[in-house]
């Protein structure tokens, strides 16, 4: 099986991550580093996949930006959605040759990470008909947004855990009407330790790519 090196990065700016990842993608593409995961948190942002529509920002940028929040087009797939503080973000930079070249299978996968890791504190999240990420009921726990540039993945998803849910009355989230948004710590009822989400989601994300975890410095796990 490949090595999966895990980077624990803490709070990074959007486009400090997005600078990142495009580094990281052409140094995988040119193979001088294993997959990578990059797991971190982003300061308040809204980000607009390819998809994103106007009209699913409910405020003007100015406006947003006078309250604290960025607003940044990507190049991922999908609509509009929030990072901030207390939310998950992972950014897997992985080679999808020779065997898993499928983008539909990826975002499955992807999906079946943040349920594995819900389940690993008992709750149960599911996949919904017709949408993507992982849900809890009908409110959305997870998101997912993808880029894949030869066979190299970037972007990736975003697992909401202890993170403020107000900002994202200001949008359509996902460009998704009717829903609402939940975390693990408001459907546990309790603030979870990120370290140990961590962990957690390391572990699936390894099971579900078949990959090895590569040891780390830090590699002292934190209890979930």
């Amino acid at each position: 099986m490949r090595e999966l090196t895990v980077r624990r990065l803490g709070r990074v700016a959007y486009q400090d991550a997005l600078a990142l990842q495009a580094q990281l993608v052409a140094e995988r593409q040119a193979g001088t580093i294993p997959d990578t995961l990059l797991l971190l948190e982003h300061p308040p942002v809204f980000t607009l996949g390819r998809n994103a529509k106007a009209e699913h920002v409910l405020m003007p940028a100015a406006a947003l930006a006078a309250r604290g929040f960025q607003l940044f087009d990507t190049g991922r797939g999908g609509d509009v959605t929030y990072h901030g503080p207390g939310q998950l973000v992972g950014y897997p930079i992985l080679d999808l040759g020779p065997d898993r070249r499928d983008v539909h299978r990826y975002v499955r996968d992807l999906e079946r990470v943040m349920i594995e890791a819900c389940a690993q504190y008992g709750l149960a999240a599911t996949r919904v008909a017709g949408a993507t990420g992982c849900w809890v009921g009908d409110a959305k726990i997870g998101a997912i947004g993808v880029r894949i540039a030869r066979w190299i993945t970037s972007h990736g998803f975003a697992l909401n855990v202890n993170v403020d849910l107000a900002p994202f009355a200001l949008i359509v989230p996902c460009g998704i009407r009717g829903k609402c948004v939940t975390s693990l710590g408001l459907e546990l009822g309790r603030e979870l330790p990120l370290p140990g989400v961590m962990d957690v989601v390391e572990r699936a994300f390894a099971a579900t790519f078949a990959r090895v975890l590569a040891s780390r410095p830090d590699a002292a796990r934190a209890p979930a």
